[in-house]
Order: C-alpha cells, then structure tokens, then sequence
C-alpha cells in the first residue's frame, strides 16, 4: 500500500496497520500514518480529514479501483450488487 515518493528517494509514508480511523468530538477523521526514511520509522503522524475531505477522498479512490478484481477480504462497499434484471453495481 506504501510507496516511496520518487521526488524523494528513500521516504515512504504508509497507514499504521494495527489502527483504524477515528474520529474526534468535532468530526474530523483521523488515519494515523507512519513516516519511514530509508526502513527507519522516523515519525507517526494523524492525516486529518474533515467528512467533505473523506467524502473526496473515498469517492477519488472508488473510481481509482473501478477496474481493479475485487480481493476476497474487500469491503462490502467493494462488492458488487446484483439487482433485478442482471445488472451489477459496486
């Protein structure tokens, strides 16, 4: 999921597996990402998003994974639905 940026060899930031997203008393979405320079953690540090900015974002990645075959393990938002008449929607 991680990937080095190629701007700037040796840098990856990835989400931390072992947390989820959270979210504050004031709305705000958190995913907790950590920062590695050359495999050393160098940092952790919360992506804040506000529900308009998650919103993008999970709409911006939906149609990124359109064409992709969905994994066993995938949400059920990554599933697909069949309705009356055969047509399938994700």
């Amino acid at each position: 999921m991680s990937r080095t940026a190629r701007e700037t060899p040796g840098w990856e930031i990835a989400p931390v597996a072992s947390k989820s997203v959270n979210r504050g008393p004031d709305g705000e979405m958190a995913l907790t990402l950590q920062i590695h320079r050359y495999g050393d953690l160098v940092a952790t540090a919360p992506l804040r998003l506000t529900v308009a900015e998650a919103e993008r974002v999970h709409a911006a990645l939906c149609h990124a994974l359109d064409q992709e075959p969905v994994p066993d393990d995938a949400p059920e938002c990554r599933k697909a639905i069949q309705y009356p008449g055969g047509r399938q929607r994700f």
